[in-house]
């Protein structure tokens, strides 16, 4: 089957160990199910792991992809959960046994995949694939950040940071749906415009003092714009950290953190059944996920080299049929 998959790791160089090409099958382990892939769309995780970072060189070749659509052996349209684990408490964010797919298991980015069963939720009507396939990982992580861990009220003011990746775009759709006042920033003029064309209330540069400060901060850049999210909070004020696209290790700021008593929360991914409150909130809201662009697998390359320019705003899809919607 034909697949795009990660056979070896430079951190300098990502894209030089990106391999599409004929694979073999996944195995089907009981309790598992083989999905035809309609639709997924790429994550920073993917050029993460094409990096060496999560990824160990002994489980190479691994096929990349996090996030799914497509269909099942019995005809079944559906969508792909993509944490691997259980845990006691119902929480799979939680299992300290947990992985997403293209860690441990062969991931989406291949004519056919192998998940639990248990995984799998029907694909609502009203989503192309294309859409759908955006949810499981950028959507749902910023759902879980603006519903679940930001501790905002509606009417209260969220800044995001970045707008333009998947989960900045999420971040600013789902939190004007949720009632909150939405800010975000970002260096170029063309995606601030876009980010209010999508719901923010407000756009500024990265760094910009802002006209007041804000509750909550939505942060998935990391070192670049750290020091800004921190200054921007009020006193109590609460960061919520995802990720780290511009590096690991920001700046600490400890003593206006512990001098205005911020809080600094992290956050990964989410249940299955907020993925199912997520659709469910879009339907109801009538909001869908902007998809920069798509490509079929054979082209999965291209779709990598977009999403390793940074020229993206919203989500990047792979398709195994691009005629099928």
């Amino acid at each position: 089957m034909l697949a795009a998959y990660c056979a070896s790791q430079d951190p300098a160089d990502p894209l030089s160990g990106l391999v599409v090409d004929e694979i073999d099958p996944p195995d089907v382990p009981d309790d598992w199910a083989i999905i035809s892939m309609r639709a997924a769309s790429l994550n920073h995780h993917d050029l993460w792991s094409l990096r060496g970072v999560g990824l160990p060189a002994e489980r190479l070749p691994m096929i990349l992809g996090c996030d799914a659509a497509g269909v099942d052996s019995d005809g079944n349209d559906v969508i792909i959960y993509p944490i691997v684990g259980d845990d006691p408490s119902g929480d799979e964010t939680m299992s300290t046994s947990r992985s997403i797919l293209s860690e441990k298991y062969p991931g989406t980015f291949a004519e056919q995949v192998a998940v639990p069963r248990r995984n799998l939720i029907a694909k609502p009507a009203g989503w192309s694939w294309a859409q759908i396939a955006c949810l499981p990982t950028a959507w749902l992580t910023a759902y879980r950040m603006l519903a679940v861990r930001s501790g905002l009220r509606p009417g209260q003011t969220v800044l995001v940071q970045g707008a333009g990746g998947g989960v900045a775009t999420a971040c600013i759709e789902l939190g004007r749906a949720m009632g909150f006042q939405v800010w975000a920033t970002s260096r170029d003029p063309e995606k601030r415009q876009r980010a209010l064309d999508l719901g923010a209330h407000a756009v500024f540069e990265p760094g910009a003092r802002l006209p007041q400060r804000v509750h909550a901060v939505m942060e998935t850049v990391g070192e670049a714009t750290w020091s800004h999210s921190v200054k921007s909070l009020r006193p109590g004020g609460t960061i919520v950290v995802s990720g780290a696209t511009s590096g690991p290790n920001p700046p600490a700021d400890l003593a206006r953190v512990f001098f205005t008593q911020l809080s600094v929360v992290g956050s990964t991914m989410g249940t299955k059944e907020e993925l199912v409150d997520l659709i469910n909130l879009c339907d109801i809201a009538g909001i869908r996920p902007v998809v920069a662009a798509e490509y079929p697998l054979a082209q999965a390359r291209d779709a990598f080299a977009q999403l390793a320019s940074g020229d993206v705003f919203g989500k990047i899809v792979i398709t195994n049929n691009p005629t099928d919607n």
